[in-house]
């Protein structure tokens, strides 16, 4: 029988960080990573890999990491575990006797069983695999036409690569509008406009029925009985939370359908610990399961769970603020926190402010962008709940910002007294500073100034 102190089950960013933060935090103890694959893919370079990355090689996720931290991996699946002898057995046979233990075993694509034609020919997913999406990309390369279903991130950016690779693109949303769930309309508008310029047919408020074809994809029919020919479908209509382990072994599984942890991401055993996208999530404003997954609020989980192993300590997470960053035909998109579209239907007082402008000065200078930033405060304190931003390559960093300004309670007035850096060929000028103004807005508005 082998023996460690934790074990991790799971080798993507989430049971890497875990495992190294733990590692830092106790230094004495023993930590074994088991992962299925023999090669892990950085999950959100995934869209980028049909034409943005020359090979799936160049997505690889170094286990260097672990070898400079004395972490110990296993290449091999654990089929079970005994929580109460905390054991964990694996298909190749081995017992791993742990102490500690951290499930990250990730998400899996949503299949639609019900979606007939789902199992043609064609059909693709886009899954965590090396060797699938090998087979993907190669298909796509080949393609005339592709339709792509789901017009939240990975399918935004799985048809953005695919724009860059020449190739004729649908794309199918179900509800209103392209990132209808991340942004207010006058930054998903724009992303579908952008995307109506590259030449890519946006379909929304329009579901798919069916996959039709003889063996082979031939096309899909939409709700309303219309199809549309292609040779090549990509289903983006989200991910499951990989539970089956922990339900097996016993674990309470929560309302979203992911583990059930607490502040700590601990489970319902507390000796056990779940980080990433098989955890459940908890919206920071409200309190309310979620099903968010990305890669940044599971690293943030991990370095929770890794630093409690042993003793509870620090700041437990503070719920999921849900920071967003993208790009649509070379713009920068970027969304923190509530929109208002979400804090207007569960009934909060808010107040936004929107504010566009360069972010260069002056505005002449080669390569500038237009930049707009939406601020959303709640109405009696003031406190920023909510922003999103259009842009330029700063948008990610002015994304994170306010998603700082949302984890520290900043308010408009202390956001419009802000102290900021600023240079002609890296920022917007300080007259104008998009943060500083969009605040100003906000606080006139509550002081009817």
């Amino acid at each position: 029988m082998r023996k460690t102190d934790v074990l991790i089950i799971g080798g993507g960013p989430a049971g890497v960080v875990a495992a190294v933060t733990g590692k830092g935090y106790y230094p004495d103890k023993n930590f074994l990573i088991v992962r299925r694959e023999k090669e892990v893919l950085i999950p959100c370079a995934i869209p980028y890999t049909i034409s943005s990355l020359r090979s799936l090689r160049d997505d690889l996720l170094s286990d260097k990491i672990l070898r400079d931290n004395d972490i110990d991996l296993l290449i091999d699946e654990v089929t079970g575990l005994d929580l109460d002898s905390k054991t964990a057995r694996t298909a190749g046979g081995e017992e791993i006797k742990y102490d500690r233990l951290v499930l990250a075993t990730g998400s899996s694509p949503k299949v639609p069983r019900w979606l007939k034609g789902v199992d043609l020919d064609g059909v693709y997913f886009i899954k965590k695999s090396k060797e699938y999406l090998e087979q993907l990309k190669a298909r796509a390369l080949e393609a005339e036409h592709i339709v792509v279903v789901g017009a939240g991130f990975i399918g935004v950016e799985v048809t953005d690569d695919l724009v860059r690779a020449g190739k004729r693109v649908t794309i199918v949303e179900k509800l209103p509008g392209i990132l209808p769930l991340a942004f207010d309309e006058e930054f998903s508008g724009e992303a579908e406009r952008i995307l109506k310029e590259k030449g890519v047919n946006t379909i929304t408020g329009k579901g798919i029925k069916e996959i039709y074809g003889s063996g082979r994809v031939e096309g899909i029919i939409l709700e309303d009985g219309s199809r549309i020919e292609a040779d090549m479908v990509i289903l983006a209509m989200g991910y499951r939370p990989n539970t089956e382990l922990a339900e097996k072994a016993g674990l309470k599984i929560g309302e979203s359908g992911a583990i059930a942890v607490n502040a700590y991401m601990q489970t319902s055993r507390p000796d056990v610990f779940a980080v990433g996208d098989c955890a459940e999530k908890r919206h920071f404003l409200t309190g309310k399961p979620m099903a968010l997954m990305l890669a940044s609020i599971a690293v943030s989980e991990a370095r929770v769970a890794g630093m409690n192993l042993y003793q509870l300590r620090g700041r437990p997470h503070l719920g999921v603020i849900g920071i967003f960053s993208t790009v649509v035909g070379g713009v920068g998109f970027g969304t923190a926190g509530v929109t208002e579209k979400y804090a207007r239907r569960e009934g909060l007082d808010i107040v936004t402010g929107l504010f566009e402008t360069v972010d260069k000065h002056p505005g002449k200078l080669p390569d500038a962008h237009r930049l707009l930033v939406k601020l959303i405060a709640d109405r009696e304190t003031g406190i920023i709940i909510g922003g999103q931003v259009m842009g330029g390559p700063s948008a990610g960093e002015i994304t994170n910002l306010i998603g700082f300004a949302i984890q520290s309670r900043l308010t408009a007035q202390e956001l419009f007294s802000l102290q900021v850096g600023t240079h002609p060929l890296l920022t917007s000028s300080p007259v104008v500073y998009p943060l500083i103004r969009a605040a100003d807005v906000i606080k006139r508005k509550i002081h009817g100034a």
